[in-house]
């Protein structure tokens, strides 16, 4: 069992940046394969990034790939998005997933509630 709570969400300007952290409880945190994703109003939720329990794969989503920058700390619990170069497209609310396979679906076991990153123009 894994339970995950987001934070470092917020208000920013366009090309501006924000590091959002995903906080995981649960022994086996560094087993699984922790996924960011995201949802913007009216729009279905979609994967943003993942990186492996190693942290040796990462894996990205074509409209972040030199933006943002997924990785982990197996010894704090936590994985990171940074994110650069923000647009106005990134605005959506911003959910972190553990999963103990790799994969990039929707098809995560665990979820956290969220943190919303507004981007203004």
């Amino acid at each position: 069992q894994v339970q995950l709570v987001e934070s470092g969400g917020g208000l920013v300007q366009a090309g501006g940046s924000l590091r959002l952290s995903c906080a995981a409880s649960g022994r086996t945190f560094s087993s699984y394969t922790i996924g960011w994703f995201r949802q913007a109003p009216g729009k279905e939720r979609e994967f943003v990034a993942a990186i492996t329990w190693s942290g040796g794969r990462t894996y990205y989503t074509d409209s972040v790939k030199g933006r943002f920058t997924i990785s982990r700390d197996n010894a704090k619990n936590t994985v990171y998005l940074q994110m650069n170069s923000l647009k106005p497209e990134d605005t959506a609310i911003y959910y972190c997933a553990a999963d103990s396979r790799i994969i990039t679906t929707l098809r995560y076991d665990y979820w956290g509630q969220g943190t919303q990153v507004t981007v203004s123009v």
